[in-house]
């Protein structure tokens, strides 16, 4: 079957990038991507390609070619799903915080919601595939629901999951390391719905980087993809304290081991820890999975990753207060960054929330600046935690347009996000406006140390003997 109309129901930070992308490579496919978010879907509509609701390095640019010709920002979720051949589901998975598995498992209410909705409307075949990160076996369920609830129509469950590293998520998409579709590989229109799924992505991407499997294997994969990925983080964020302790230089052995071809380099930069919307949730999914299927050695590995990531985020927090004389009560601290990388205005389980968190129970006083995100996210980020009240942190956090601002009569910067901005700044301005010792905490070993010290400060880097 050859594809016509494609629905994507949710436009967030996989839906809005990966239709746009789709969209632009398939002049011939209508795509609409819809959400019941009405100031999302504006967004995404808006004149003013500066206010789409994702900050991606080249997607704006994608978005006003597609849009308005065969790509689609819609709230008319019914009308988009009836109309299309095939469904994306790109709906938020979070952990849940609540009932049975509170704290690990993902909550699957949404994919529900989505898979009813779609049986309730469709009146002809479809082809739903997983976009979101779901637990593995997720399919058996969708198709339960949409075989049981449907019109008698005949759906085709796909997995398909997204492999985006947020910051870089344009290019990935273009160029991906890897395509993945799992499907009903032992009947003929599983196999017929993999392709028409493989047709679309084969007008750009070579064949040979379009792997299929079995729809349970591409479910694992995902999460099992980003385990691997945090534990190198924790890894080396593990040794990094071990380094701070020896003498060693944390750099120096990255650069040794990752020389080594059954290792690697990437992944390897030590920090103040790893965030976003993947990494922790798809951990301790997997944690939870184990559990759930009587496997206790396996769950207690991959929960290590997380408590040696909670562990980095809390010694660095700690080691700002033992060095500027054990207490931080009153002193002004400027956070430069809050996203939880650079390249993306995307705060969730961002390290700058939990620093920040750590020394606001301290009685700091912080400024903040980051160059993508925006004030209420910030302070959103912060009421999230239920630490203290919405006063408290409006009363203790100021938050700058101008970083410079931000650092004027602080005692101590402390570097969170990896913004290349960062490197670039007029250090000997900064110094020269702040209370004197000046510290600079740098989270993200970004800063080039000796000249910050030659201008007079005193700096801690993670992974180096201060």
């Amino acid at each position: 079957m050859r594809v016509k109309r494609i629905c994507c129901i949710g436009a967030g930070y996989v839906g809005g990038p990966t239709m746009a992308i789709i969209a632009q490579k398939n002049p011939s496919i209508a795509v609409t991507v819809v959400d019941i978010n009405a100031n999302r879907i504006a967004a995404w509509n808006d004149e003013n390609l500066d206010n789409l609701p994702i900050y991606e390095p080249g997607l704006s640019e994608v978005v006003k070619e597609a849009r308005g010709k065969n790509l689609f920002f819609s709230t008319a979720v019914d009308q988009a799903i009836e109309e299309a051949d095939m469904i994306f589901i790109s709906v938020n998975t979070p952990t849940k915080t609540y009932g049975v598995g509170k704290g690990m498992a993902a909550d699957l209410k949404f994919i529900e919601l989505c898979a009813r909705q779609i049986a309730r409307v469709s009146k002809s075949n479809k082809i739903v595939v997983e976009k979101s990160t779901l637990p593995v076996r997720t399919a058996e369920a969708l198709k339960s629901i949409l075989d049981n609830t449907g019109n008698g129509v005949n759906f085709q469950i796909l997995s398909n999951p997204e492999f985006l590293a947020e910051g870089t998520a344009v290019n990935d998409l273009l160029n991906p390391d890897r395509v993945l579709i799992g499907g009903d590989i032992d009947h003929e229109k599983g196999k017929e719905a993999m392709q028409a799924l493989v047709d679309v992505y084969a007008s750009w991407v070579p064949k040979e980087r379009i792997l299929t499997t079995n729809i349970w294997s591409s479910e694992l994969s995902k999460l099992t993809a980003n385990a691997f990925l945090a534990q190198r983080v924790s890894s080396i964020n593990a040794l990094s304290e071990l380094c701070e302790a020896t003498g060693a230089d944390d750099n120096e052995v990255a650069k040794a081991i990752g020389a080594d071809s059954r290792i690697g380099s990437k992944f390897l930069q030590a920090s103040v820890g790893f965030g976003g919307s993947c990494f922790q949730k798809d951990i301790l999914n997997l944690v939870y999975i184990s559990r759930s299927l009587g496997l206790a050695e396996v769950a207690d590995y991959w929960e290590q990753v997380i408590t040696m990531n909670d562990h980095q985020k809390d010694r660095f927090a700690k080691k700002m207060v033992s060095t500027m004389y054990n207490t931080v009560s009153g002193k002004q601290i400027a956070l430069l960054g809050w996203a939880f990388k650079k390249d993306t205005n995307d705060t969730r389980e961002s390290a700058a929330i939990y620093v920040a968190d750590e020394l606001l129970a301290e009685q700091a006083q912080l400024h903040v600046f980051d160059p993508k995100v925006q004030k209420q996210q910030i302070l959103n980020d912060l009421k999230t935690l239920n630490t203290r009240s919405e006063e408290e942190n409006a009363n203790l956090v100021s938050i700058y347009n101008d970083p410079f601002k931000a650092c004027e009569d602080v005692h101590a910067i402390a570097v969170m996000t990896e913004w290349d901005e960062f490197r670039e700044y007029d250090w000997q301005k900064i110094y020269d406006q702040m209370m004197k010792p000046a510290f600079v905490f740098d989270g993200r070993n970004i800063l080039d140390a000796k000249k910050l010290e030659a201008i007079g400060f005193s700096v801690f880097q993670i992974g180096k003997a201060n």
